[in-house]
């Protein structure tokens, strides 16, 4: 929320792992606002009995503060699991897979129902539970926080959405798959925004709040006679359960408003596809979503995490050679404009990007990225041909200007 630093911090941190028949990356950065407030879980393997082969990702968007989101990255995974095993989950059993020990019992995984319901309470319950925090209660930290997340077991999808950040599947080389965005303004959220006697305005919740449903933000959970999820802001996720299809299913994102804001779905999807079949390695791959979506004009923080769920996608040698030709293209139209300076001045780098953007012989630019996903080859072309750059090279809010 509110203010901005004056140039981006564009340090990342980065993560990756591999395990369960399954490879991801994520990425996050602070971006151009003042604190750092998005969190983020990735766990291969969950610590509970019949669960080891299951898998969990998340992203938590927050505001107003990190504290919430911060706190559920670290704890909201241990309340679906404890949650779905009391809803009627793991027993002995002689055909569980887990069984590695004659005189250990196996023990089957939690029924898909039961994960569900365990979902839906973990996060009445952590929500609950972080309003007894002292801070939190007493209005002395007023953040908040959205939380998307997915559980992969060996057969199905548990999409989990409380907010505004977004999860999209990608099967079949098509998105297959997107929750749906919590906004004030749905009309299923702004009834029980009103039944709860607030009100809709600047499609906020009372004018200030950009979601509907959300972890923390106890100012909007106060009207009294009303449970839980029939507040001004909820904590209810929703869960949609999918089959996984092995054949087809090729990677699944999560990715708070940072990155929606300024990508659809189809677009960021297309673009990790174009990425993914010139580079392996899928931390770059979420840093060069970030860098684009910095370059799109986004000015929020950016958390994504990148879930690649076929394990025989490879590097295409024509996808790298045209990749190559294009970035050579680009160094060359660069070192042109340049070496063309006369009268009206060296072209600054505003200059150079407006004119690449009405070059009708460009190569085939990345899908959904765009000229702004090929900024990092044009500035450093641009600040080794310019014999009169700045120490810090060009200004960061280029996307404000082409």
């Amino acid at each position: 929320m509110g203010a901005f630093l004056d140039k981006p911090k564009t340090e990342k941190h980065n993560s990756h792992g591999e395990g369960n028949g399954l490879r991801y990356g994520l990425s996050s950065m602070q971006g151009w606002r003042v604190e750092m407030e998005d969190a983020h879980t990735a766990v291969l393997g969950l610590p509970s009995p019949g669960m080891t082969n299951w898998s969990f990702f998340a992203v938590y968007d927050g505001h107003a503060g990190s504290k919430v989101a911060n706190y559920c990255s670290k704890h909201l995974l241990e309340h679906i699991i404890t949650a779905s095993v009391e809803s009627g989950g793991s027993k002995g059993s002689q055909s569980g897979s887990d069984s590695s020990c004659s005189n250990t019992p196996a023990v089957d995984p939690p029924a898909v129902e039961a994960v569900k319901g365990g979902i839906r309470a973990a996060f009445l319950k952590i929500d609950e539970h972080m309003r007894s925090f002292s801070d939190l209660r007493n209005g002395l930290d007023r953040s908040g926080s959205t939380a998307v997340g997915i559980l992969l077991s060996p057969d199905h999808f548990f999409f989990i959405n409380c907010g505004d950040s977004r999860a999209v599947l990608f099967r079949s080389s098509q998105v297959c798959f997107s929750t749906l965005d919590h906004k004030p303004c749905n009309p299923r959220e702004r009834e029980r925004i009103q039944n709860a006697g607030g009100s809709v305005m600047i499609q906020r919740v009372n004018g200030s709040l950009a979601v509907s449903r959300a972890l923390g933000d106890f100012d909007y959970k106060c009207v009294d006679g009303k449970g839980p999820t029939e507040q001004l802001v909820s904590p209810e996720p929703e869960v949609f359960v999918m089959g996984r299809a092995p054949e087809q299913d090729q990677f699944v994102i999560l990715a708070c408003d940072g990155i929606w804001d300024v990508m659809s779905n189809e677009e960021l999807c297309q673009f990790v596809k174009s990425r993914l079949e010139v580079c392996d390695d899928l931390e770059r791959v979420c840093n060069e979503v970030i860098d684009t979506c910095l370059h799109k004009g986004s000015r929020d923080n950016m958390s994504i995490v990148l879930v690649c769920l076929s394990d025989d996608s490879k590097v295409s040698e024509e996808a790298v050679r045209k990749e190559a030709e294009l970035n050579k293209y680009l160094e060359s139209r660069v070192e042109e404009m340049l070496s063309r300076a006369g009268e009206d001045g060296f072209p600054d780098l505003v200059t150079v990007m407006r004119n690449l953007s009405s070059d009708s012989s460009m190569p085939t630019l990345p899908p959904g990225g765009g000229l702004a996903s090929k900024r990092s080859v044009i500035e450093a072309a641009y600040n080794r041909l310019n014999p009169y750059k700045e120490e810090d090279g060009s200004g960061a809010d280029l996307e404000c200007h082409w």
